[in-house]
Protein backbone atom coordinates (compact mmCIF):
# COMPACT_ATOMS: atom_id res chain seq x y z
CA UNK A 1 0.00 0.00 0.00
CA UNK A 2 1.12 3.35 -0.57
CA UNK A 3 0.62 6.93 -0.10
CA UNK A 4 2.29 10.32 -1.28
CA UNK A 5 2.53 12.82 1.50
CA UNK A 6 2.34 16.62 0.87
CA UNK A 7 1.53 20.33 1.81
CA UNK A 8 1.69 23.32 0.63
CA UNK A 9 1.68 26.87 2.47
CA UNK A 10 -1.04 29.21 1.61
CA UNK A 11 0.00 32.61 -0.59
CA UNK A 12 2.99 31.18 -1.49
CA UNK A 13 4.97 32.46 -4.85
CA UNK A 14 2.83 29.40 -6.42
CA UNK A 15 -0.57 29.96 -4.73
CA UNK A 16 -3.40 28.32 -6.64
CA UNK A 17 -6.85 27.23 -5.81
CA UNK A 18 -7.60 23.28 -6.00
CA UNK A 19 -10.65 22.06 -5.53
CA UNK A 20 -10.66 19.79 -2.58
CA UNK A 21 -12.89 17.41 -0.74
CA UNK A 22 -14.18 17.73 2.82
CA UNK A 23 -12.48 14.26 4.02
CA UNK A 24 -10.71 11.16 2.79
CA UNK A 25 -11.51 7.68 2.69
CA UNK A 26 -9.58 4.92 4.56
CA UNK A 27 -6.13 4.55 3.15
CA UNK A 28 -2.79 3.04 4.35
CA UNK A 29 0.13 4.82 4.77
CA UNK A 30 2.13 6.24 7.52
CA UNK A 31 5.86 7.23 8.74
CA UNK A 32 7.94 8.25 11.49
CA UNK A 33 7.88 8.00 14.90
CA UNK A 34 3.99 7.86 15.98
CA UNK A 35 1.78 6.80 18.74
CA UNK A 36 -0.88 4.91 17.42
CA UNK A 37 -3.10 4.14 20.56
CA UNK A 38 -6.30 4.65 19.41
CA UNK A 39 -9.33 4.57 22.13
CA UNK A 40 -12.25 2.03 21.32
CA UNK A 41 -14.78 4.67 20.87
CA UNK A 42 -13.20 7.77 19.74
CA UNK A 43 -15.22 9.30 17.00
CA UNK A 44 -13.19 8.00 14.43
CA UNK A 45 -14.11 4.16 15.66
CA UNK A 46 -17.48 5.07 15.79
CA UNK A 47 -18.96 6.92 12.98
CA UNK A 48 -21.97 4.52 11.53
CA UNK A 49 -22.85 4.49 7.58
CA UNK A 50 -25.45 2.97 6.41
CA UNK A 51 -25.38 1.90 3.62
CA UNK A 52 -21.98 0.36 4.29
CA UNK A 53 -18.77 1.50 2.58
CA UNK A 54 -18.52 -0.24 -0.73
CA UNK A 55 -22.23 -1.65 -1.10
CA UNK A 56 -24.15 -2.13 -4.26
CA UNK A 57 -27.02 -2.75 -5.33
CA UNK A 58 -28.77 -0.42 -2.40
CA UNK A 59 -32.37 0.43 -2.51
CA UNK A 60 -32.60 4.08 -3.68
CA UNK A 61 -35.78 4.24 -0.89
CA UNK A 62 -33.92 2.83 1.70
CA UNK A 63 -32.24 3.79 5.06
CA UNK A 64 -29.35 6.59 4.63
CA UNK A 65 -27.94 7.55 7.78
CA UNK A 66 -24.66 9.10 9.63
CA UNK A 67 -24.74 7.97 13.36
CA UNK A 68 -22.02 9.09 16.61
CA UNK A 69 -22.65 7.31 19.90
CA UNK A 70 -21.30 10.33 21.22
CA UNK A 71 -19.37 13.73 19.99
CA UNK A 72 -20.31 15.98 17.17
CA UNK A 73 -20.93 15.33 13.80
CA UNK A 74 -19.23 18.91 12.28
CA UNK A 75 -20.09 17.89 8.43
CA UNK A 76 -21.51 15.57 6.21
CA UNK A 77 -21.68 15.78 2.71
CA UNK A 78 -23.81 12.69 0.83
CA UNK A 79 -23.13 13.24 -3.28
CA UNK A 80 -23.80 11.44 -5.95
CA UNK A 81 -20.49 11.64 -8.20
CA UNK A 82 -20.01 10.47 -11.34
CA UNK A 83 -22.79 12.62 -13.01
CA UNK A 84 -23.01 15.69 -15.32
CA UNK A 85 -22.87 17.93 -12.46
CA UNK A 86 -22.71 16.25 -9.03
CA UNK A 87 -25.69 16.71 -6.70
CA UNK A 88 -25.66 16.88 -3.09
CA UNK A 89 -28.63 14.80 -0.79
CA UNK A 90 -30.38 16.98 0.78
CA UNK A 91 -30.24 16.59 4.69
CA UNK A 92 -29.53 17.45 8.28
CA UNK A 93 -27.35 16.83 11.24
CA UNK A 94 -29.87 16.71 14.56
CA UNK A 95 -29.64 18.72 17.65
CA UNK A 96 -27.75 16.91 19.75
CA UNK A 97 -24.88 16.26 16.82
CA UNK A 98 -25.43 13.15 16.67
CA UNK A 99 -27.16 11.58 13.48
CA UNK A 100 -27.42 12.85 10.31
CA UNK A 101 -30.59 11.89 7.81
CA UNK A 102 -31.96 13.05 4.30
CA UNK A 103 -34.77 15.29 4.31
CA UNK A 104 -38.20 13.67 4.44
CA UNK A 105 -39.24 12.30 0.83
CA UNK A 106 -36.08 12.10 -0.69
CA UNK A 107 -34.97 9.52 -2.69
CA UNK A 108 -32.18 8.29 -4.45
CA UNK A 109 -31.39 7.75 -8.03
CA UNK A 110 -31.15 4.43 -10.11
CA UNK A 111 -27.87 2.76 -11.00
CA UNK A 112 -25.98 6.06 -9.67
CA UNK A 113 -22.92 5.88 -7.56
CA UNK A 114 -22.66 8.29 -4.03
CA UNK A 115 -19.39 9.48 -1.71
CA UNK A 116 -20.25 9.75 2.09
CA UNK A 117 -17.93 12.69 3.69
CA UNK A 118 -17.82 13.07 7.41
CA UNK A 119 -15.74 14.86 9.45
CA UNK A 120 -16.80 14.64 13.76
CA UNK A 121 -15.33 15.78 16.76
CA UNK A 122 -15.55 13.93 19.79
CA UNK A 123 -15.53 15.49 23.52
CA UNK A 124 -12.44 17.00 23.62
CA UNK A 125 -12.65 18.51 20.21
CA UNK A 126 -10.21 16.21 18.47
CA UNK A 127 -11.37 15.78 15.03
CA UNK A 128 -11.59 12.69 12.50
CA UNK A 129 -13.12 12.15 9.08
CA UNK A 130 -14.62 8.88 7.16
CA UNK A 131 -15.23 8.27 3.64
CA UNK A 132 -17.38 6.14 1.96
CA UNK A 133 -19.05 5.24 -1.31
CA UNK A 134 -21.94 2.67 -2.59
CA UNK A 135 -23.90 2.42 -6.04
CA UNK A 136 -27.43 1.75 -5.94
CA UNK A 137 -29.54 -0.62 -7.71
CA UNK A 138 -29.06 -0.89 -11.63
CA UNK A 139 -31.81 -3.22 -13.06
CA UNK A 140 -30.84 -6.28 -13.70
CA UNK A 141 -31.52 -5.98 -17.47
CA UNK A 142 -29.42 -2.78 -17.58
CA UNK A 143 -25.48 -1.72 -17.07
CA UNK A 144 -23.89 1.45 -16.16
CA UNK A 145 -20.48 2.96 -16.69
CA UNK A 146 -19.06 5.15 -13.76
CA UNK A 147 -16.41 7.39 -14.91
CA UNK A 148 -14.27 10.10 -14.19
CA UNK A 149 -13.44 13.24 -14.30
CA UNK A 150 -16.57 15.05 -13.63
CA UNK A 151 -18.17 17.65 -16.09
CA UNK A 152 -16.16 21.06 -16.44
CA UNK A 153 -14.03 19.98 -14.28
CA UNK A 154 -10.57 21.80 -14.88
CA UNK A 155 -7.68 18.77 -14.70
CA UNK A 156 -4.18 18.25 -15.17
CA UNK A 157 -2.46 17.06 -18.34
CA UNK A 158 -2.10 13.69 -17.13
CA UNK A 159 -5.79 13.34 -16.76
CA UNK A 160 -6.76 10.00 -17.92
CA UNK A 161 -10.94 9.16 -18.44
CA UNK A 162 -11.84 6.19 -16.74
CA UNK A 163 -14.84 3.92 -17.06
CA UNK A 164 -15.76 1.02 -14.20
CA UNK A 165 -18.66 -0.92 -15.42
CA UNK A 166 -21.09 -2.68 -13.21
CA UNK A 167 -20.47 -5.56 -14.88
CA UNK A 168 -18.44 -7.67 -17.64
CA UNK A 169 -18.79 -6.32 -21.06
CA UNK A 170 -18.87 -9.17 -23.75
CA UNK A 171 -19.38 -6.96 -26.56
CA UNK A 172 -16.36 -4.60 -26.31
CA UNK A 173 -16.64 -3.14 -29.20
CA UNK A 174 -19.89 -2.41 -29.08
CA UNK A 175 -19.30 -0.12 -25.99
CA UNK A 176 -16.32 1.33 -27.31
CA UNK A 177 -18.18 2.63 -30.12
CA UNK A 178 -20.78 4.32 -28.48
CA UNK A 179 -18.16 6.09 -25.86
CA UNK A 180 -16.47 8.77 -27.89
CA UNK A 181 -13.71 11.29 -26.35
CA UNK A 182 -12.69 14.20 -28.29
CA UNK A 183 -10.31 16.87 -28.06
CA UNK A 184 -10.13 20.65 -29.01
CA UNK A 185 -7.78 21.32 -30.54
CA UNK A 186 -7.90 17.86 -32.43
CA UNK A 187 -5.62 15.35 -31.39
CA UNK A 188 -5.66 11.56 -31.42
CA UNK A 189 -7.39 9.79 -28.74
CA UNK A 190 -6.96 6.01 -28.17
CA UNK A 191 -9.19 3.47 -25.96
CA UNK A 192 -7.76 0.59 -24.07
CA UNK A 193 -8.95 -2.09 -22.30
CA UNK A 194 -7.90 -3.73 -18.95
CA UNK A 195 -10.06 -6.51 -18.17
CA UNK A 196 -13.53 -7.26 -19.50
CA UNK A 197 -15.22 -4.02 -17.46
CA UNK A 198 -12.77 -1.39 -17.22
CA UNK A 199 -12.09 1.01 -20.53
CA UNK A 200 -9.93 4.19 -20.31
CA UNK A 201 -8.97 6.86 -22.62
CA UNK A 202 -5.51 8.94 -23.50
CA UNK A 203 -3.85 10.69 -26.40
CA UNK A 204 -0.34 9.81 -27.10
CA UNK A 205 1.40 12.62 -25.28
CA UNK A 206 -0.09 14.94 -22.12
CA UNK A 207 -2.82 16.97 -22.95
CA UNK A 208 -1.76 20.39 -24.00
CA UNK A 209 -3.06 23.30 -21.60
CA UNK A 210 -6.14 24.99 -22.54
CA UNK A 211 -7.55 21.90 -24.36
CA UNK A 212 -11.10 20.79 -24.00
CA UNK A 213 -12.30 17.23 -23.97
CA UNK A 214 -15.58 16.23 -24.76
CA UNK A 215 -17.27 12.78 -23.58
CA UNK A 216 -20.02 11.92 -25.29
CA UNK A 217 -21.73 8.75 -23.83
CA UNK A 218 -24.55 6.96 -25.87
CA UNK A 219 -24.88 3.75 -24.65
CA UNK A 220 -28.17 3.50 -24.34
CA UNK A 221 -29.57 0.19 -25.61
CA UNK A 222 -26.23 -1.03 -26.31
CA UNK A 223 -26.16 -4.84 -25.50
CA UNK A 224 -22.49 -5.41 -23.78
CA UNK A 225 -23.51 -9.21 -23.28
CA UNK A 226 -26.59 -10.68 -24.04
CA UNK A 227 -29.78 -9.01 -22.23
CA UNK A 228 -27.81 -6.54 -20.75
CA UNK A 229 -28.10 -3.15 -22.19
CA UNK A 230 -26.75 0.54 -21.30
CA UNK A 231 -28.74 3.09 -19.71
CA UNK A 232 -26.53 5.99 -20.51
CA UNK A 233 -27.06 9.07 -22.68
CA UNK A 234 -25.07 12.33 -21.69
CA UNK A 235 -22.59 14.61 -22.77
CA UNK A 236 -19.66 16.12 -20.48
CA UNK A 237 -16.67 18.37 -20.76
CA UNK A 238 -13.80 19.20 -18.62
CA UNK A 239 -10.75 21.42 -19.40
CA UNK A 240 -6.75 20.84 -19.32
CA UNK A 241 -5.14 23.26 -16.88
CA UNK A 242 -1.92 24.81 -16.68
CA UNK A 243 1.12 21.62 -16.87
CA UNK A 244 2.49 20.89 -13.54
CA UNK A 245 5.12 17.73 -13.10
CA UNK A 246 6.53 16.26 -10.06
CA UNK A 247 9.58 14.12 -9.96
CA UNK A 248 9.62 12.26 -6.67
CA UNK A 249 13.53 10.89 -6.39
CA UNK A 250 13.54 7.88 -3.75
CA UNK A 251 17.57 8.02 -3.38
CA UNK A 252 18.02 11.86 -3.13
CA UNK A 253 14.40 11.69 -1.18
CA UNK A 254 13.45 15.24 -3.33
CA UNK A 255 10.70 16.23 -5.22
CA UNK A 256 11.15 18.48 -7.92
CA UNK A 257 7.71 20.67 -9.45
CA UNK A 258 8.26 22.05 -12.28
CA UNK A 259 5.33 24.11 -13.76
CA UNK A 260 5.08 25.82 -17.37
CA UNK A 261 8.71 25.19 -18.14
CA UNK A 262 9.90 26.76 -15.22
CA UNK A 263 12.77 26.06 -13.39
CA UNK A 264 11.89 23.30 -11.03
CA UNK A 265 10.91 24.02 -7.12
CA UNK A 266 12.83 21.45 -5.10
CA UNK A 267 11.07 19.82 -2.14
CA UNK A 268 12.23 17.57 0.38
CA UNK A 269 10.62 14.36 1.27
CA UNK A 270 10.31 10.72 3.01
CA UNK A 271 9.28 7.92 0.67
CA UNK A 272 8.83 3.95 1.74
CA UNK A 273 11.53 2.49 3.87
CA UNK A 274 13.12 -0.12 2.79
CA UNK A 275 10.77 -3.12 3.80
CA UNK A 276 8.02 -1.36 1.80
CA UNK A 277 9.48 0.96 -1.11
CA UNK A 278 7.10 3.50 -3.16
CA UNK A 279 6.32 2.22 -6.30
CA UNK A 280 8.18 3.67 -9.82
CA UNK A 281 6.78 5.42 -12.48
CA UNK A 282 4.45 7.82 -13.90
CA UNK A 283 1.05 8.12 -11.25
CA UNK A 284 -1.70 10.53 -11.74
CA UNK A 285 -3.75 12.76 -8.91
CA UNK A 286 -7.36 11.03 -8.66
CA UNK A 287 -8.97 12.31 -5.50
CA UNK A 288 -7.67 14.95 -3.29
CA UNK A 289 -8.61 15.54 0.64
CA UNK A 290 -8.26 17.79 3.08
CA UNK A 291 -7.87 15.36 5.72
CA UNK A 292 -8.23 11.54 5.49
CA UNK A 293 -7.64 8.75 8.16
CA UNK A 294 -4.94 5.82 7.24
CA UNK A 295 -5.62 2.25 9.01
CA UNK A 296 -3.00 -0.35 8.12
CA UNK A 297 -5.59 -2.78 8.36
CA UNK A 298 -7.01 -1.51 5.05
CA UNK A 299 -3.91 -2.28 3.09
CA UNK A 300 -2.72 -5.46 4.70
CA UNK A 301 -0.33 -4.01 7.19
CA UNK A 302 -1.98 -5.14 10.44
CA UNK A 303 -2.20 -2.59 13.44
CA UNK A 304 0.92 -0.97 12.91
CA UNK A 305 -0.81 2.58 12.53
CA UNK A 306 -4.35 4.19 12.26
CA UNK A 307 -3.53 7.88 11.60
CA UNK A 308 -7.13 9.68 11.85
CA UNK A 309 -6.21 13.44 10.79
CA UNK A 310 -3.96 12.81 7.71
CA UNK A 311 -3.76 16.60 6.61
CA UNK A 312 -4.01 17.38 2.58
CA UNK A 313 -4.09 13.82 0.96
CA UNK A 314 -3.95 13.14 -2.87
CA UNK A 315 -4.70 9.83 -4.52
CA UNK A 316 -2.12 8.14 -6.25
CA UNK A 317 -3.04 4.37 -7.11
CA UNK A 318 -6.46 2.14 -6.26
CA UNK A 319 -3.97 0.59 -4.36
CA UNK A 320 -3.63 3.32 -2.02
CA UNK A 321 -0.65 5.12 -2.68
CA UNK A 322 -0.80 9.06 -1.40
CA UNK A 323 0.85 12.13 -1.59
CA UNK A 324 0.34 13.77 1.83
CA UNK A 325 0.91 15.83 4.57
CA UNK A 326 2.87 14.11 7.30
CA UNK A 327 2.81 16.27 11.10
CA UNK A 328 3.84 13.07 12.92
CA UNK A 329 7.79 12.85 11.80
CA UNK A 330 10.75 14.62 13.21
CA UNK A 331 11.20 17.81 10.39
CA UNK A 332 14.61 16.45 9.64
CA UNK A 333 13.29 13.45 8.75
CA UNK A 334 12.05 15.01 5.06
CA UNK A 335 15.46 14.76 2.79
CA UNK A 336 17.33 12.47 4.93
CA UNK A 337 15.13 9.43 5.90
CA UNK A 338 12.59 7.00 4.05
CA UNK A 339 10.74 5.86 6.52
CA UNK A 340 6.87 5.53 5.30
CA UNK A 341 4.91 2.55 4.13
CA UNK A 342 5.10 3.20 0.51
CA UNK A 343 3.58 7.12 0.37
CA UNK A 344 5.24 9.92 -0.52
CA UNK A 345 5.24 12.30 2.31
CA UNK A 346 6.00 16.10 2.78
CA UNK A 347 6.01 18.31 6.51
CA UNK A 348 3.47 19.63 7.51
CA UNK A 349 1.31 20.58 10.78
CA UNK A 350 -1.70 18.81 12.70
CA UNK A 351 -4.72 20.27 11.40
CA UNK A 352 -3.51 21.01 7.97
CA UNK A 353 -2.33 24.21 9.00
CA UNK A 354 -0.03 26.87 8.43
CA UNK A 355 3.13 27.62 5.05
CA UNK A 356 4.84 24.03 5.33
CA UNK A 357 5.79 22.15 2.23
CA UNK A 358 2.30 19.85 1.90
CA UNK A 359 0.35 23.04 2.13
CA UNK A 360 2.41 24.94 -0.54
CA UNK A 361 2.08 21.58 -2.88
CA UNK A 362 -1.76 20.95 -2.10
CA UNK A 363 -2.77 24.41 -2.92
CA UNK A 364 -0.99 24.65 -6.08
CA UNK A 365 -2.61 20.80 -7.39
CA UNK A 366 -5.26 19.88 -9.63
CA UNK A 367 -6.56 16.30 -9.93
CA UNK A 368 -4.98 14.89 -13.04
CA UNK A 369 -1.66 16.02 -12.58
CA UNK A 370 1.29 13.63 -12.83
CA UNK A 371 3.95 12.33 -10.05
CA UNK A 372 6.35 10.45 -11.03
CA UNK A 373 8.95 8.06 -8.67
CA UNK A 374 12.00 7.19 -9.80
CA UNK A 375 14.98 5.49 -8.34
CA UNK A 376 13.09 3.57 -5.87
CA UNK A 377 13.52 -0.12 -4.96
CA UNK A 378 10.01 -1.23 -5.95
CA UNK A 379 9.00 -2.15 -8.87
CA UNK A 380 6.78 0.07 -11.67
CA UNK A 381 3.42 0.84 -10.85
CA UNK A 382 0.91 -1.23 -12.96
CA UNK A 383 -0.89 0.81 -15.65
CA UNK A 384 -4.22 -0.32 -14.48
CA UNK A 385 -3.16 1.05 -10.92
CA UNK A 386 -5.04 4.15 -10.20
CA UNK A 387 -4.67 6.25 -13.52
CA UNK A 388 -1.18 5.08 -14.51
CA UNK A 389 -1.74 4.27 -18.11
CA UNK A 390 1.11 6.74 -18.86
CA UNK A 391 3.36 4.01 -18.07
CA UNK A 392 2.17 2.16 -20.94
CA UNK A 393 3.65 3.42 -24.62
CA UNK A 394 1.45 4.47 -27.20
CA UNK A 395 1.45 1.14 -29.42
CA UNK A 396 0.69 -1.53 -26.27
CA UNK A 397 -1.97 1.57 -25.76
CA UNK A 398 -3.71 1.34 -28.75
CA UNK A 399 -3.53 -3.00 -29.08
CA UNK A 400 -5.09 -2.63 -25.88
CA UNK A 401 -8.84 -1.23 -28.25
CA UNK A 402 -11.70 -2.94 -29.27
CA UNK A 403 -11.80 -1.37 -32.36
CA UNK A 404 -8.75 -2.52 -34.51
Amino acid sequence: MRHVLRRAGRGGAFALASAALIAAGLTGCSGGALDLGGKAGSPEETIRIVPGDGAKDVDPGGRLEVRLPSGRLERVAVTRIENEKPARVPGGISEDGLRWRPKDGVRLDLAAKYSVDVVALDGHGRRSARHTTFTTEVPDHRFIGYFKPENRATVGTGMIVSFDFNQKIADRAAVQRAVKVTADPPVPVAGHWFGDTRLDFRPEKYWEPGTEVTVDVRLRDVEAAPGAYGIQQRKISFTIGRSQHSLVDAEEKTMRVRREGAAPVTVPVTVGAVKMPTYNGKMVVSEMHDMTRMDGRTVGFGGEYDIKDVPHAMRLTKSGTFLHGNYWAAPETFGQDNVSHGCVGLRDVKGGSGDTPAGWFFDRTLVGDVVEVINSTDKEVAPDNGLSGWNMDWGRWRAGSALG
